[in-house]
């Protein structure tokens, strides 16, 4: 029997019963996970629960024919959709998903057998006893492990992804240790209101962090797991995708207008430029300063510019909530920080990803402005 062309949504045998729980699981080229995964979640999720299992593919190999031909010898219902597009990456083939399915309950998961589906019966559990909304296998909370990460670059990268979105979002993720997480459950209602709120704009790959912030669910539980170790395939974690990440955090923390005051933040920093560098004349030639305190002096003459039009251009009604003294002086430590941040990721950008000084220094400082803009957004202005 030929196979279905990639792009084909492969149908499933007809049921009258609506399932309780749908398991969305985004794939790119996962075919040798495939037959291991379904075995997996057949052997977890109890017989008394009706479900369905919808791939969301962006696969350049054949994984969706794998799909389809393990999903004949299956006892649930076992589709692929291929999407011509990978929009919005890895969160867009969940959001697309979670659309395509029904069950009042969506279990999202990777392929790479990292998230073991054992743990899918406690995540329901624990949603139906709690009344939470969201249920989010966690790293993090007690009993869980972070060991399937490897190396330990990946787990600092994680807990640093963590710990900036904890700082951004305290409210909204208040009770997710692991906002970092892809393995959690979701009630529809949930995911409906989010999208009637404004819609669910995802970007790159962290899902949750876009459904707990656009969504606030009504109740959070967490369960504990351990990180397991990847069952084949390559992993999707790259620089790449941490760069959309940052991207994914401006545009949650800044609200609609983001894309505009992110462009203003840049040109008012770029225009610092100026008087930091009139300073340093003056400084390295009439006053014949040495170059290092020359260099630092030279920073604030253009960080007390910057902090002025950001004051007076970009948060102007935003600046009665603190006192304009409290709001230089977090201005002036934060654009002080991102000094001494750019040296040690310019050196890991070097070390770890074999990149030369000049490309390194130039992503560690877009990385740095993205994480300034935000933190000034959130701590300085309580934006």
């Amino acid at each position: 029997m030929p196979m279905p062309p990639p792009h084909a949504h492969v149908p499933v045998p007809p049921t009258t019963t609506v399932p309780a729980v749908s398991l969305v699981i985004p794939t790119f080229n996962e075919a040798a996970n495939i037959e291991a995964l379904l075995d997996r979640i057949t052997a977890a999720v109890p017989e008394d629960v009706p479900y369905d299992v919808l791939f969301v593919d962006d696969s350049t190999d054949h994984t969706p024919q794998v799909i389809a031909e393990a999903a004949r010898h299956r006892p649930v219902p076992v589709s692929v959709h291929h999407r011509p597009r990978a929009d919005g990456g890895l969160g867009g083939a969940v959001v697309e998903g979670i659309a395509r399915t029904t069950a009042p309950w969506i279990v999202v998961m990777d392929a790479d057998l990292q998230h073991p589906p054992e743990l899918l019966p406690e995540l329901l559990a624990a949603g139906i006893r709690t009344e939470a909304e969201l249920v989010v296998a966690s790293r993090y909370a007690a009993g869980g492990s972070r060991r399937g990460l490897a190396g330990r670059y990946r787990q600092a990268v994680s807990r640093a992804s963590t710990t900036a979105a904890k700082a951004l979002f305290p409210r909204a993720l208040r009770g997710v240790s692991d906002p970092m997480s892809g393995f959690f459950a979701i009630r529809r209602d949930a995911v409906a209101r989010g999208a009637e709120d404004g819609g669910l704009r995802p970007l790159g790959y962290k899902i949750l962090l876009e459904l707990a912030v656009r969504c606030r669910p009504r109740g959070v539980a967490e369960v504990p797991f351990a990180f397991g170790e990847r069952h084949a395939g390559e992993s999707k974690s790259t620089l790449r995708e941490g760069m959309r990440f940052l991207r994914h955090l401006a545009h949650l923390r800044a609200g609609g207008d983001a894309r505009l005051r992110l462009l203003a933040f840049a040109l008012i920093g770029a225009s610092g430029f100026l008087p930091n560098l009139a300073a340093l004349w003056l400084l390295t030639g009439p006053a014949g300063m040495h170059d290092v305190p020359a260099e630092i002096l030279a920073n604030q003459a253009g960080l007390l510019w910057n902090f002025v039009l950001v004051d007076t251009l970009l948060h102007h009604r935003h600046r009665a909530e603190r006192p304009r003294g409290a709001r230089l002086t977090g201005f002036a430590l934060l654009g002080n920080a991102d000094l001494i941040a750019r040296i040690p990721l310019t050196m890991l950008l070097v070390s770890t990803f074999g990149l030369s000084p000049l490309p390194a220094t130039a992503l560690s400082l877009v990385a740095v402005f993205f994480l300034r803009f935000l933190l000034v957004d959130k701590l300085v202005y309580r934006r």
